[in-house]
């Protein structure tokens, strides 16, 4: 069955940095564009960046654009965000979340990740 697996979520102060990484597993997972969502308390769910299926387009948010960057390794399976120079406003759970076609029917398929919790503060 298709999953999405986050890690690397915690606690760090403002200015520090975190790497998230997503482990997919039950789809070609270099055939779909994947991507990083958060939300936050009180606040409508953010598309952070997304990254297309070999990697050779990204695209962020204006709010973490020269701060964070995507990335993935297909060998691996896995999507990064390396999340640097980190502001109280990027607190929020972070979910994976990848967007293709179902391997076996063609049909347009997404899937999501459980989420992460990424808190910056004092």
């Amino acid at each position: 069955q298709a999953q999405l697996v986050e890690s690397g979520g915690g606690l760090v102060q403002p200015g520090g940095s975190l790497r998230l990484s997503c482990v997919a597993s039950g789809f070609t997972f270099s055939s779909y564009v994947m991507s990083w969502y958060r939300q936050a308390p009180g606040k409508e769910r953010e598309l952070v960046a997304d990254i297309s299926n070999i990697g050779g387009s990204t695209n962020y948010a204006d709010s973490v654009k020269g701060r964070f960057t995507i990335s993935r390794d297909n060998a691996k399976k896995t999507v990064y965000l390396q999340m640097n120079s980190l502001k109280n406003e990027d607190t929020a759970v972070y979910v994976c979340n990848a967007a293709g076609r179902d391997d076996v029917f063609r049909q347009p398929n997404m899937y999501w990740g459980q989420g992460t919790q990424v808190t910056v503060a004092s």
